[in-house]
């Protein structure tokens, strides 16, 4: 292997549980960037942006409600 300048550098710890988005949960759903599981939805969801596009406020018992009954209310 070539490396120029130094630039190949290897260490114990590049496992892919160090790479940034290698923490899917059982949905597929990157937690790291922001996703959860909606199982209204049936899509991995930000909270903030599914909040905005179904005009309820942005927390996690307004989500949890939506996300279980498919209702803002």
């Amino acid at each position: 292997m070539i490396c120029p300048l130094g630039g190949c550098v290897s260490s114990a710890s590049d496992t892919p549980t160090d790479v940034v988005g290698a923490d899917r949960d059982a949905h597929g759903c990157i937690g790291s960037a922001g996703y959860s599981w909606c199982e209204h939805t049936q899509r991995c969801e930000r909270p903030w942006e599914l909040a905005k596009a179904k005009g309820f406020t942005p927390s996690e018992e307004h989500l949890a409600h939506y996300c279980s009954t498919g209702s803002v209310e």
